[in-house]
């Protein structure tokens, strides 16, 4: 296939667009509530972690969720690390990731001295692809006191990460049946999906802990931020120690500890952020979907590529839109990313595999075929909210 006539149709696609120097791939939204309320904290001088407004956007997160706890942290990334020890994870021990991920999961696992194990992803859902995880844990693996035994490595696998792609979830119904056939502990990984709903249920309340992330590029901002969320107060209560210094209760002025922790608490500047970002997010969702039907209209006759749609049960952020290009290839999609990029318009290829990536190439894995097709077919486009019409 030509990159330059895939480009060109992409481009002509994309006119609809208001003329800009640059359109990014996604931008936060913000306006002058914002500014007021980062001012408000400001000027209260409750700018730390130790901070009303930290405790308020915590309380509002639960609210959005319907957990019954949550921790605000300083990225998503720290709130994986979090919730992988809380979650009981010990050094040593295995933990299944989806191979098509951004490497937050990977390194959040590593810090806890524990091993990424890669598995396979769906080709629709591009979560993890559970037929397939079925199978190959029945082959490699055996259960021995409730522990899931890696025949091979001998190691335990303890807990798996699926995580939910652009706003989407992941097949968590049968994730779940999964973990509880092979006692595996569910941490999802929901940082892109703020906002989006499996079954009328927020992600990342399904399993034994969920995690959030407010980066700058997410649906909502707190310049960087991530949340965990749960409904095991075990969990929670072990959450909370690690996100702090895991100082001793009544302790005064003695600045004694219980244990390790890791002072990750967003800080109130943070918070206060996401207050007010937190108020605009059904608004904020209304206009992505808007872009997507508009994407949907533009996108469906083509027969260099298609539209990903919302899987069925979803109700999708829609944080990111994304194209598949039929029979492509990584040099091919690299051609059609330059080209489109040349133009002023901000798309990107999905993330490098993880068994790709140097310092994760050792670690066990399954095979990987699904994951290493949709990384040479799939392309992010420009989803920011604030995306305007000429």
């Amino acid at each position: 296939m030509n990159y330059k006539t895939i480009s060109k149709e992409i481009i002509k696609s994309l006119q609809f667009l208001k003329k800009k120097e640059f359109i990014p791939l996604h931008e936060p939204e913000l306006d002058s509530e914002d500014i007021k309320m980062v001012k408000k904290c400001i000027q209260s001088s409750y700018i730390s972690s130790v901070s009303h407004f930290t405790n308020e956007f915590e309380k509002k997160i639960k609210n959005l969720t319907k957990s019954k706890y949550s921790i605000a942290v300083i990225n998503g990334t720290s709130a994986l690390q979090i919730a992988i020890k809380a979650c009981g994870v010990k050094k040593g021990q295995e933990v299944l990731i989806p191979n098509l991920n951004y490497i937050g999961s990977s390194n959040a696992t590593i810090y806890c001295g524990a091993i990424p194990h890669f598995v396979d992803v769906e080709s629709n859902s591009f979560g993890i692809d559970t037929l397939k995880l079925d199978k190959y844990l029945k082959k490699i693996s055996y259960i021995k006191k409730n522990l899931l035994i890696n025949r091979y490595t001998k190691r335990v696998i303890k807990a798996v990460i699926p995580t939910h792609i652009f706003g989407n979830s992941a097949r968590i119904d049968n994730i779940l049946k999964i973990a509880k056939k092979f006692h595996l502990k569910v941490i999802e990984d929901a940082s892109e999906c703020v906002g989006s709903y499996y079954k009328g249920k927020h992600l990342g309340t399904f399993g034994d802990a969920g995690v959030l992330s407010f980066n700058g590029n997410k649906i909502i901002t707190t310049g960087g931020g991530g949340a965990i969320i749960t409904n095991n107060k075990k969990i929670y209560n072990e959450s909370l120690n690690l996100s702090t210094i895991n100082r001793k209760k009544n302790s005064g002025w003695n600045y004694d500890y219980s244990d390790i922790g890791y002072n990750y608490r967003l800080p109130g500047i943070n918070s206060s952020l996401g207050i007010s970002q937190l108020k605009k997010l059904p608004k904020i969702i209304l206009k992505k979907r808007k872009i997507n039907l508009k994407y949907k209209a533009l996108f469906s006759k083509s027969k260099f590529f298609k539209l990903v749609h919302e899987p069925k049960n979803n109700k999708s952020n829609n944080w990111l839109n994304t194209l598949f290009i039929f029979n492509s290839s990584l040099k091919l999609r690299d051609k059609i990313i330059i080209e489109i990029n040349k133009k002023g318009v901000g798309v990107r290829p999905v993330w490098k595999l993880m068994h790709k990536i140097k310092h994760l190439s050792k670690f066990p894995k399954m095979s990987l075929n699904n994951s290493i097709l949709l990384e040479k077919s799939l392309i992010n486009l420009p989803s920011s909210s604030n995306l305007s019409e000429k």
